[in-house]
Parts: C-alpha cells; structure tokens; sequence
C-alpha cells in the first residue's frame, strides 16, 4: 500500500502521477553544524547543533521539526570562525545536551511525531551530500563509542535526483539547488535547522518534478574476505603487536594510535584514517578500535 492510500489523502505530483507514489511515509531531512575553525581541520569535530525536520512523504507538508545545541567534549569553546558561520553562540552549546542524549532526544521527538503513522511505515533519511549521515555522525559515534538508531545508516542524498531532475553540477551548494529550482532561500544559510528546512523544500519540489526517491548511500559492512585475500594484504601493527584493519576508505594502510586525552578511554588503542595528518585531520571516517 502507498503511502498515500495509507493516510487517506493524495499528494498533487501524485494526482498526474500515480507510478511515481514515494517509496517511503516520511521523510527525515537533518542538516548537522559542527565546530570549525577557517581553512584547517578540528580534530576530533563534533556536532554542535542537531536539526531535523519531519516531511510527509504522501502530501509533502512538514510535518514537525527538531532542534538541540550538542555540547562539545573536546573544544567545547566555539571558534570566533564557528560562531561567525552558523550564528550558534557560546552560551547555546553551553547550555546543550551531549551527543548520546540528543540522539536519545531525537527519537523520542520522531516516534511522536510519526505516532499517528500505519504500523511498520517507512522512513527515509534526507541529506544534502553524504557528509551529514556518512562522515560526521558517523565517525563522532565512533570515536565516543555512542550507538545511534539504525535509519541514520542509508540516506539518500538529495544532490543525485536534484541532478536527475534538474541538472547541474555536482558541486552545486544547497543554497544553489534551491535558487535553481527556483525557490526562494528562507532564513540564514548555515544555521542547521534552517537549511534543513530549505532541504525539505527542495525535496518536496523535487517530488512535484515527478523524482521517485530512492536510497543512494550506506554504511552497508564491507564484504566479507576469503582467508587466501586476507593472507596477502599487508598489515601493520601497533600497541604491542596488535593487528588492525588493512585499509581506511581512502583506500590506504590504515594508521594506528592511542587515546591520549584523560578519561574512560584512555589508553585504548585504534585504527583510524591512514591520511590523517596533523593540520589537516582525518580524510575519511573510518575508525576501529583495536582492544
């Protein structure tokens, strides 16, 4: 059953276009901030403003918005750069919740909000670029040891059917698309929950364009290695001869190290990206603990 026949109301793309009724009942558009400082990397980067915004998949209203300020563990005072871009104050991730208990915040606040849904509807997240759902949250999950639901683990990104409908290209910024699609931008750019909300739109003339949304990227397990493939791939060692994954996802020998910085995790050792530098930070996310 359609998502639309489910809640008993029609979309107008899907008035002309019946074939192309979504996929999914909902839509979940999120847009993280994280610390930043201009032209180099923070390493570790968290996220310091946590957005979400809830599109009916059927009728393409939004349906409810979520919004909470992350307080930082490892720089916790924002950059004069950060503050400058995002309008987030020092005052707002003072007084903010950690990581763990927004993503605890946050599904509470989505099963709410879909409370009145049929039984077992789907649910899409909605980003713009992988950045959000790939790298971000990902690796800062990681690196805290903090378990997120499962549906932050395939997205579609939102730049791939913006393409397909309306070409460009792939290098176009949020604010680009929406002007290109010719909406007007609301609110101030680089405030997260306002560009979540320009995505939304996006997304939802995307829909009356006649796109069919789809899925197009995971955190889907690499695949499994025969005993003989392991057998030839070079490894390196660290923390007393402990042997840790070959390759980052830049597809280099992965670099190991030891949590240095006082605390539970202390002296742990770990397998993160083989080209993180110290200016420049990690290229890609990938991260293991090895103990």
């Amino acid at each position: 059953m359609s998502s639309a026949a489910a809640r008993g109301g029609t979309a107008p793309w899907a008035q002309a276009h019946h074939h192309l009724l979504q996929e999914f009942e909902f839509f979940l558009v999120v847009d993280f901030e994280a610390t930043c400082e201009k032209e180099k990397r923070i390493y570790p980067q968290e996220i310091i403003e946590f957005p979400s915004v809830l599109v009916d998949g059927a009728t393409g209203r939004i349906e409810s918005a979520f919004r909470r300020y992350v307080r930082p563990k490892y720089h916790p005072v924002l950059t004069p750069f950060c503050r400058d871009l995002t309008g987030i104050r020092q005052e707002d991730v003072d007084g903010g919740v950690d990581l763990g208990e927004a993503l605890w915040l946050h599904d509470r606040w989505l099963q709410a909000a879909t409370a009145g849904a049929r039984k077992g509807g789907s649910l899409a997240v909605v980003t713009w670029g992988d950045w959000d759902c790939r790298t971000m949250l990902e690796s800062e999950c990681l690196f805290k040891g903090i378990s997120k639901p499962s549906y932050f683990d395939r997205w579609v990104n939102l730049r791939v059917p913006f393409q397909s409908v309306l070409g460009g290209g792939g290098r176009a910024t949020l604010q680009e698309a929406v002007r290109a699609a010719g909406l007007q931008w609301e609110g101030r750019l680089h405030c997260g929950l306002d560009d979540a909300r320009n995505t939304a739109r996006l997304l939802v003339e995307i829909m009356r364009r006649g796109a069919r949304i789809a899925i197009t990227g995971s955190l889907a397990p690499p695949p499994i290695q025969h005993k003989e493939e392991e057998e030839e791939q070079p490894h390196t060692s660290l923390c007393g001869g402990a042997v840790g994954a070959c390759f980052c996802y830049c597809g280099v020998a992965s670099r190991g190290g030891v949590v240095a910085m006082a605390g539970p995790m202390q002296g742990r050792c770990y397998w993160g990206c083989g080209n993180w530098t110290p200016t420049m930070g990690a290229v890609c996310p990938y991260f293991l603990w090895s103990n």
